[in-house]
């Protein structure tokens, strides 16, 4: 099926006229796969596409990994440690908490929360049992586990390897105590073969000099890396996509033409798009467009945010997580990033830039020497795609034909990526998926 953009030539950042269905031309583009969004899931989903020789085409009104993203402003970590999801046994007892504290690492905005209710029940049922959260580290073990060479072999292809450092990652605690209180997490670390070296007081300063005398305890992941420029990095897979013959569209995906209970064309803003299959990786955006297709999806906004504070390179060598603040602090090329904690409140809710406070002021306590200045050169807050159970949506739409997803991620977007487009080609392919997914799959809900 051919795209016709009027007043536009193929080419990133075209095609914002109408398109138009071209019946007699559809026998030869058959096989034009749609991948609505352009954050990193969505590059990822349309490399590996590519790779089983039909033509993408990404639709997203932003630019690849442009600031509308959360790919934009995560924390950059990847690698196979993101293994548990955040609800657990006990936390239930927290929520009166986490709607008190307005500077504490998770909080729920009180004007969201008849709203949120639902998918706060969903979210403390999922975790009532250390099985079930077992279960679902498990699953989220299969999509992390090779996430750093996954995304070194891609940032090698498109010619930015030097954008992937795999230096590790540290968790940092106050003391043993608080090291025992996530032991269930290291745990299971352990038992799926996941490598990681606890570094007592001595060890840890000699490791990272400058963190505060307040931490006496730290664990190294060796096999996490991070991404030292995140737009760069999606730009690059961008360009290289285009370089072998995907197309992209600025346009907002409002919908799905479905006909005899198959996909058809994706309805955007500036017109039609024909197309033989979609991937919906759209993230915060997916929800609207899967009940399209009639699947409602819990999915909510679990609100991120970032500071960036220039840095000249001498704060930390590696990635760092302080246990008691519950947040990443990245070595960037823009400088520092400190990104995490969670705001649970409504998409359409106003950032509330006290959260990027909050996140900024840990500098002081976690390092013995804070940065060269304090100047905050970038804040950001974006929409992190959150299930309640903690696990993507990942497979065939149910009823109807040649539509997939891939989408809710939370946290784990980055990391997770690799994986998921791998699942997804294999779907589009025709293939089965290298293991089972259907836990996955969004009629769970």
């Amino acid at each position: 099926m051919r795209v016709i953009l009027k007043g536009a030539s193929t080419g990133r950042n075209k095609g914002k006229g109408h398109a138009h269905m071209d019946e007699e031309s559809g026998a030869q583009q058959e096989g034009r796969i749609a991948i609505i969004g352009a954050g990193i899931v969505g590059l990822m989903t349309a490399l590996e596409i590519q790779r089983t020789g039909r033509q993408v085409i990404v639709i997203d009104p932003g630019e690849p990994g442009g600031r509308q993203a959360a790919s934009y402003g995560n924390a950059a970590w990847i690698g196979p440690g993101g293994i548990m999801p955040i609800s657990v046994p006990g936390l239930w007892r927290q929520v009166p908490g986490f709607l008190m504290d307005k500077s504490g690492p998770l909080v729920i905005r009180w004007a969201s929360l008849p709203s949120l209710l639902p998918w706060l029940l969903r979210f403390v049922w999922a975790g009532r049992s250390w099985k079930k959260v077992e279960e679902c580290a498990k699953l989220r073990f299969e999509l992390c586990r090779s996430s750093t060479i996954d995304h070194q072999k891609v940032a090698a292809e498109a010619g930015v390897d030097h954008l992937v450092e795999q230096k590790g990652s540290l968790n940092i605690y106050r003391d043993r105590s608080e090291f025992l209180a996530s032991g269930f997490a290291w745990d299971m670390r352990r038992r799926l073969g996941i490598k990681f070296i606890e570094l007592d007081e001595t060890e840890l300063q000699k490791l990272e000099p400058n963190i505060s005398g307040r931490y006496r305890l730290g664990v190294l992941i060796p096999d996490q890396a991070h991404i030292t420029d995140l737009k760069a990095y999606c730009q690059a897979i961008a360009n290289l996509i285009e370089k072998r013959g995907g197309e992209f569209i600025r346009a907002q995906a409002t919908g799905l033409a479905i006909s005899r209970g198959r996909v058809r064309a994706v309805k955007t803003g500036g017109g039609v798009i024909e197309c033989s299959q979609v991937a919906i990786t759209a993230g915060i955006g997916s929800r609207k467009l899967a009940a399209a297709a009639g699947d409602r999806v819990p999915l909510i906004s679990e609100r991120g945010y970032h500071v960036v504070i220039a840095d000249g390179g001498h704060t930390i060598i590696q990635p760092i997580l302080p246990a008691d603040a519950q947040m990443c602090i990245t070595p960037t090329r823009q400088g520092l990033r400190i990104a995490g904690q969670v705001e649970l409140a409504t998409v359409e809710a106003t950032p509330d830039w006290r959260r990027a406070e909050v996140l900024q002021r840990w500098v002081s306590r976690v390092f013995r020497v804070p940065p060269e200045t304090d100047e905050v050169i970038d804040q950001w807050m974006g929409h992190r795609p959150s299930t309640p159970d903690g696990l993507p949506c990942i497979g065939a739409a149910p009823s109807c034909d040649g539509l997939f997803y891939g989408f809710g991620h939370g946290h784990a977007g980055l990391t997770q990526a690799p994986a998921t487009a791998k699942l997804l080609a294999a779907l589009v392919a025709g293939q089965e998926p290298p293991f089972d997914i259907s836990a996955m799959a969004v009629g769970r809900f």
